[in-house]
Parts: structure tokens; C-alpha cells; sequence
């Protein structure tokens, strides 16, 4: 048996061209666009592909796209005071901090300056809090976009055994709550789980956010099982001096014996920034008294 590939870049395509058929009718209604204001501080270059990226993605988006860029030297009170102009512009709905950030900054408390109703990052320690107890709020773009492909690919999650491979704030907890809200049986495991091949060849879902390549073999997962695997690493490749991006998923072997999985690159990678869109319209309806934008 071989895998069925679950193709992450068409899926977040097709929900970027929904939420640009969305957007016209938030412009009639408001008369304005909603408004997505990404922070960079510093010259990371990888910050800076991904800023581009998602200034570009806004904007065809039919959304405002709004940069600011400080220099590295900046100081932490510079950032908040930043934040706190953004968080009191009635154009931005959307406010995003791109990390990491220089180490004399403390990410946390930039974090936690972002109004919630305008964190469509899902970081803020509030929508961490709303998404534990259920409650409506903005829940991080990469775990959300996974869980619309495996909605996508199994339908009905009730009754099934998960398990996520990773605990960070960003992926694996949050993904485990939105598993748990789906009436899932959600295992969260790590680097440090006892007998984590055991613990992952009972799972129906595995989700692969661990951040080592390569980490979980094909013989680690069940007959039929669905992988999401969110890892991104730049490993050698078979040229000298080339490198290659690889999951945390032995790709190869799972697909034979996976029922669907996610490539690397191509699966959950392209549906963050898509994400990060859908998270921007519905914070503009939520903050215009707006319902949510329907289908998203």
C-alpha cells in the first residue's frame, strides 16, 4: 500500500481564493479593508522571506498589508511601544510580532502586550486560555491548518487515537486541544516519551511536530494510520554543499504503510500563511460586530 499524498499547497490555495471571495463584501459593508500589520525587528533572512511572503499573500488577498521594520539595536520598550500604536489603530485587525526576536527582547512580554482579539498568531496567553477551555479566540495558523487537512481527508474525527509528537506552545499543545475538541484520543508524546515507537503505532492520527529529521520511522506507524508531519529541517544532500528540506517523518517508509500523508515540502507548510489570512478576516468581522465569515 501506498500513500495517498495530502497536498497542503492546494488545499491552502483554494482557501486563500476563498477568503479573497470573502473579502469584498467586509470592504462593502465597512468600507474599508481588514488589515494585517506583521512586525519585523532585525535582518534574519529567513524573518525576512517569510515577511515578504506574507505581505504579498495579504495583499492579493485583497487585504492591507502594513510593515514595520525596526533594526536589531531596537529596544524592548521601542517594540511595545509599537504594539500598543498597532493595538489602537482601528485599520489593523491583525497584529503579528515575526519571531524569533533579538535576545535582548523578551519574546513573551511582546507576546503578551498584542491585544488578544488582535493576536491572529494564537500566542497570547488568553487564546491559549480560550482554546483549553473552548471558548471562541484565535488558535495558532500551523495546528489549525492541520487540522483542516485531516478534517479534510477523514471527515468525522470522533473516536479516533491520536497522538502528537511534540509539546511546544506553538504546535503540539494547541494541536492537542483542537484534537480533543474533535472528540479525539489525544496522547501527547516527545523526545523523552518511554517506548515512543509503541506509544505512536496505535494511533489513527499522528501528528509530527519534534523538530529532528527523520525521527519517526515507517515501522513506527499503524496500518492505514494518517500522518501530518509539521517538520521542517535542512539536512545534507546529495551534493556536495546542497542541502534538502526534510520532515520529521521518515517519508519514504511511511508511505508504504500510511493510509495519506503529508509531503515535505508542499503539505502543512503552505496552509501557516493561509491560515494567518482566514485568522486576519475573521478577527476584522469579530472586531466590526460582524458573523463570521461563513465557510472558513
Amino acid at each position: 500500500m501506498i500513500a495517498a499524498i495530502i497536498d497542503g499547497k492546494a488545499f491552502a490555495g483554494a482557501l486563500r481564493e476563498r477568503i479573497g471571495a470573502a473579502v469584498p463584501a467586509f470592504v462593502a459593508s465597512t468600507g474599508r479593508k481588514p488589515g494585517l500589520a506583521v512586525v519585523l525587528v532585525g535582518e534574519d533572512p529567513a524573518s525576512q522571506v517569510y515577511v515578504r511572503s506574507k505581505g504579498k499573500s495579504t495583499v492579493e488577498a485583497g487585504m492591507a498589508s502594513i510593515e514595520h521594520r525596526l533594526d536589531d539595536s531596537a529596544s524592548q520598550a521601542e517594540l511595545l511601544a509599537l504594539v500598543d500604536q498597532l493595538n489602537r489603530d482601528p485599520g489593523v485587525d491583525g497584529i503579528l510580532v515575526q519571531l524569533p526576536l533579538p535576545k535582548h527582547i523578551d519574546e513573551a512580554s511582546v507576546i503578551a502586550a498584542i491585544d488578544p482579539d488582535k493576536d491572529v498568531d494564537g500566542f497570547h496567553v488568553v487564546n491559549a486560555g480560550r482554546l483549553a477551555v473552548g471558548a471562541e479566540g484565535f488558535v495558532p495558523c500551523t495546528p489549525l491548518g492541520c487540522l483542516m487537512l485531516l478534517k479534510d481527508r477523514l471527515g468525522d474525527l470522533a473516536g479516533l487515537d491520536a497522538v502528537v509528537i511534540g509539546r511546544s506552545n506553538i504546535v503540539g499543545k494547541p494541536m492537542a486541544q483542537l484534537l480533543i475538541q474533535q472528540s479525539c484520543t489525544v496522547t501527547v508524546a516527545h523526545s523523552r516519551t518511554k517506548n515512543l515507537p509503541d506509544v505512536v503505532r496505535r494511533a489513527d492520527i499522528v501528528v509530527a511536530a519534534v523538530g529532528r529529521p527523520e525521527m519517526i520511522r515507517g515501522d513506527w506507524i499503524k496500518p492505514g494510520a494518517v500522518v501530518i508531519d509539521v517538520g521542517i529541517n535542512r539536512v545534507p544532500g546529495a551534493e556536495p554543499g546542497k542541502t534538502r528540506l526534510v520532515g520529521d517523518v521518515a517519508y519514504a517508509e511511511a508511505a508504504e504503510v500510511a493510509g495519506a500523508i503529508t509531503p515535505v515540502p508542499g503539505g502543512v507548510g503552505p496552509m501557516t500563511i493561509a491560515v494567518l489570512l482566514r485568522n486576519t478576516l475573521v478577527a476584522a468581522h469579530r472586531r466590526e460586530g460582524l458573523a463570521d465569515p461563513v465557510g472558513l
